[in-house]
Parts: C-alpha cells; sequence; structure tokens
C-alpha cells in the first residue's frame, strides 16, 4: 500500500514538473510572440505619412510602453520578452552589418570620413560632457550621447551590452534620441530654402547631421535623388564607425570595473586580478558579426535580393528587442529619467547641426 501510495507522489511530481515546463514554454511563446505583433505592428504604421520619420525601431519601444501601460505584462511572459531585448536584438545588429558597402564609404572620399569622425567625437564628448554636468546616471549619458552621434536607436541597442546598461536606460536614450531626430528632420526640410545649400551640400549635411537613417532619408528625399544618395552614404560612414565606438566603450568598461575591483581589493586585503583578470578583454561577438556581414556585403557575396530580405529580417528583429525594452519599462520612470537626457541631447543636436554646416562650408563642399 506504501508502495503505491509514493509511486502516486512520484507521479504527480512528474506530472508538476511537465506541467511547469508546458506553461514556462507556453509564457515564453507568448511573450515572443507580442514582441513580434508590436514589432509588426510598428512597421505598418511606419508606412504612415508622418509616422515614416520617426521609423519602426521608436514606433516599437512606444508600442511596448504605451501596451504595458495601457494592459500590463503578465510574469509568465517575462523570458520572452527578455530573449526578444537581448538575444534577438544581438542577432539584429549582425544582420544589420548588410547595409554597409565599404566601397561606397570609401568612394564618398577623405572629406565626408573626416567629417563624420569629427561630428562622432564631438557630440560624444559634448552630450555625454552636459550629461555629467547635468548630474544624469554616467550610462543613460554615455547611450544617449552614442544615439546622438551615430546611428540613433541602434546605436544605443549596440552599444548598451557594452556598458551593461538597464533596460529602462536603453529605452529611454533610444527614444529620446529618436523624438529629437524627429524633431529636427521637420526642421530641416522646412530650412531648406533658407540654408544656401546646393543640393549635394544638403545631403551631406543631413546625412552628417541627422540621427537615425529614418531621419536621413525622410529629410533629404523631398530635396531630390542627389541629396537623398550622399545623405544616405555620408550617414552609413558615421554607422561604419559604430563597431570601434562600441569596442573603444567596452574597453573603458572593462578597465573600469577593474580598477573598481582594484579599490574593493585593497579595502578587503585582497589582491585584484591574482588570476590574470588583468588580461581579460570584453569580446563583442555581435560586433564582429556586424563587421563581418559588412564585409560579406562588400564583397557581393550575397546577392542583392537576399540581401535586402536580411535587411528586413534585420529590422523585424531589431524592433521585436525595442518592443522587449518597451514592454520592460514604466510610464512614470521613463517620464522622470528622459527629461535631462532630452536637454543634453537637444543642446548637443543644435550644437552637431551648427558644426555640420560650418565644416561643410569650411571643407567647399556647400
Amino acid at each position: 500500500m506504501q508502495i503505491q501510495l509514493f509511486q502516486q507522489i512520484n507521479k504527480l511530481q512528474h506530472i508538476n514538473k511537465l506541467d511547469r515546463k508546458f506553461l514556462g514554454f507556453r509564457g515564453f511563446s507568448e511573450g515572443l510572440l507580442l514582441t513580434l505583433l508590436l514589432a509588426f505592428a510598428a512597421k505598418y504604421m511606419a508606412q504612415l505619412p508622418i509616422l515614416s520619420i520617426m521609423g519602426q525601431l521608436v514606433l516599437a519601444i512606444l508600442l511596448g510602453i504605451v501596451f504595458r501601460a495601457a494592459v500590463g505584462t503578465p510574469k509568465r511572459m517575462t523570458a520572452g520578452i527578455q530573449f526578444s531585448s537581448k538575444r534577438l536584438l544581438r542577432a539584429g545588429i549582425i544582420l544589420l552589418g548588410l547595409r554597409l558597402d565599404i566601397h561606397g564609404i570609401l568612394q564618398a572620399g577623405p572629406k565626408v570620413l573626416a567629417i563624420a569622425v569629427i561630428h562622432i567625437v564631438f557630440t560624444l564628448l559634448v552630450v555625454y560632457g552636459l550629461s555629467r554636468w547635468m548630474k544624469i546616471d554616467r550610462r543613460l549619458g554615455i547611450l544617449t550621447a552614442c544615439g546622438t552621434a551615430i546611428c540613433g536607436a541602434a546605436a544605443v541597442a549596440a552599444i548598451s551590452p557594452q556598458i551593461k546598461a538597464s533596460n529602462n536606460e536603453t529605452a529611454v536614450s533610444a527614444a529620446t534620441v529618436a523624438i529629437l531626430g524627429t524633431i529636427f528632420t521637420l526642421i530641416y526640410v522646412a530650412a531648406y530654402p533658407l540654408l544656401g545649400l546646393s543640393e549635394a551640400g544638403y545631403g551631406i549635411f543631413a546625412g552628417a547631421t541627422l540621427h537615425e537613417v529614418a531621419h536621413v532619408i525622410a529629410a533629404s528625399a523631398p530635396v531630390g535623388h542627389q541629396a537623398a544618395d550622399l545623405a544616405v552614404v555620408v550617414k552609413l560612414t558615421r554607422v561604419a564607425l559604430l563597431a570601434p565606438v562600441a569596442l573603444g566603450f567596452g574597453v573603458w568598461e572593462n578597465r573600469r570595473e577593474r580598477k573598481q575591483a582594484g579599490q574593493r581589493g585593497r579595502r578587503t586585503g585582497s589582491v585584484a586580478g591574482e588570476k590574470g583578470e588583468h588580461t581579460k578583454l570584453p569580446v563583442p561577438w555581435f560586433i564582429g558579426g556586424f563587421l563581418l556581414m559588412s564585409g560579406v556585403n562588400t564583397l557581393g557575396w550575397i546577392p542583392e535580393s537576399v540581401t535586402a530580405d536580411l535587411l528586413v529580417l534585420a529590422y523585424l528583429l531589431l524592433a521585436m528587442a525595442m518592443a522587449g525594452l518597451g514592454l520592460g519599462i514604466d510610464l512614470k520612470t521613463f517620464t522622470r529619467m528622459g527629461r535631462k537626457p532630452f536637454n543634453a541631447g537637444l543642446t548637443g543636436s543644435l550644437l552637431l547641426s551648427m558644426l555640420g554646416f560650418l565644416l561643410i562650408h569650411a571643407m567647399g563642399l556647400a
């Protein structure tokens, strides 16, 4: 009798384990599906005239935030949502490398490369400096600076794992930069007749100073094909610099952590780096994948039609990741954290536009 009772108990425990696994898988699938649905919604919303300026990635973040505020996200979905915001994010960044054709960037000339480098260094220093002066959290300031300087939400997403930023910091920075980029895009289109720039000069100006690829296209396309083509080339030159910047921040963060560990070790009497920790460097494998894909695209190993489909997939994965980030933050937290970064980004964006205008005239590209 006792043996039968134990057998029944063991059977029930086994069934409970299976039930928990099934429920866990079901919750994971539901979370993943939710980010997919929000990504698709953002994709179709981005095709509307006004919303196209904001782009699919930004809309996905905002939809995630609004969905959580209006409906909420059950805990069982957490694993699937986090999978989107972390794993799919890296996959999307790798595929995004297929946008880059290194030949096209080199053909644009040293002046374009110089403008891109100057703008990125200038904006990183100014926005990060302002964020520290405004007492903004260090990681939030870095992400806002990188998003403003390089390529908006995609840059924020790529730098975030390197500096171990939280979901809140990543989502707030991406949305802040995207909103600023949208505002400046509208200003650029309205101000074009007053700037006194040629079509080519305006294209270089837009590509060198606006935040997202979507912003660059939206601001330059109404002017003409030459402006749009040059704007995209200049913008992709900035995107190409994402990899070294991400690697640089990874090394910096690693050294900073080692330094803090050494200080704690001295206080506690232990010795930091006893096991060779001083030789450890960050390995941003997804940035390596990003560079690999750009090389594959440059060499023409993949047909253009396949590359176009893979880029659609890349933006879908990135949109799912952005939706996951949006689902992970509270609207009150967003409004509380976003005010100061917005002011820092706004000031940095204004100075970036002024610098870009001056450099184009100084280099004879106007």
